[in-house]
């Protein structure tokens, strides 16, 4: 196909993001071990058990590889679908690939990259209008701290890759907002926002307005079906407490 097509003749684009992911860290390879654990969490929160994608971290197993496979029949028999693979050497990414697993490199090999390509996850003409419209942080901030002034719109993505975001406007519906510590939303949060994205558990989500298709902390998350009704419409402060995400009024 020529490099000139038009649009009509493109299939496909590829495009950065970052989906929120359960990650389902290890710290048995006991099949049965496993499969006793997830039935107790399936009596305690039946809707999180509903065809959830899953990233197995085996980061602290030895020899997982061999295991592997017995694991992924356990985590479907409830409903949850491994998707792939974090961590291990090379025995294990061979297993994951002839399961038809993804692999990822470990936290802290993985992490680097991160880094790296977060800042390349905004469509190029989205990063250009942005950097455009000054919406980048003002001179004498703190580098940590990005600041956003201005509304996210549907289809555009925010992110912070080293510290905090602060997004002085609303989060439309279908936008998404990113950061590897906080985020703040002075106005109404009607998007996804997925703080701590580094796995920091101590990041929080404070918003003025609580309408949120998808809240995440440190790959913890909660959509919007699942969120207090009570909550909604309200300022709140979100965070991961005791195993979980803990939303209330904020103040």
């Amino acid at each position: 196909m020529s490099l000139n097509a038009d649009s009509a003749d493109i299939a496909f684009t590829f495009k950065g993001g970052m989906l929120p992911m359960t990650v389902m860290e290890l710290s048995s390879a006991d099949p049965e071990h496993i499969r006793r654990q997830l039935a107790g969490k399936l009596s305690q929160s039946p809707a999180f058990f509903q065809h959830t994608p899953v990233v197995l971290s085996v980061e602290k197993l030895d020899e997982p590889h061999l295991a592997l496979e017995r694991i992924c029949a356990v985590c479907r028999d409830h409903k949850l679908l491994p998707v792939a693979v974090r961590g291990g050497a090379e025995p294990v990414r061979q297993s994951a690939w002839a399961l038809g697993l993804g692999w990822f490199a470990p936290v802290e090999e993985g992490r680097a990259r991160i880094l790296e390509s977060v800042s390349r996850m905004i469509e190029p003409d989205v990063a250009a209008e942005t950097a455009a419209a000054e919406h980048e942080i003002p001179e004498g901030a703190a580098v940590a701290t990005r600041l956003y002034r201005g509304t996210v719109r549907s289809g555009q993505q925010v992110s912070a890759a080293e510290g905090d975001l602060v997004v002085i406007g609303a989060v439309n519906a279908g936008a998404e907002v990113l950061a590897a510590g906080s985020i703040h939303v002075y106005g109404a949060l009607r998007g996804r926002a997925l703080a701590g994205i580094h796995g920091n558990t101590h990041a929080g989500i404070y918003c003025r307005e609580l309408e949120a298709e998808l809240l995440s902390v440190a790959g913890n998350y909660k959509r919007l079906e699942d969120i207090d009704s009570q909550l909604l419409g309200r300022a709140v402060e979100v965070h991961f407490i005791k195993e979980q995400l803990e939303i209330k009024p904020l103040g």
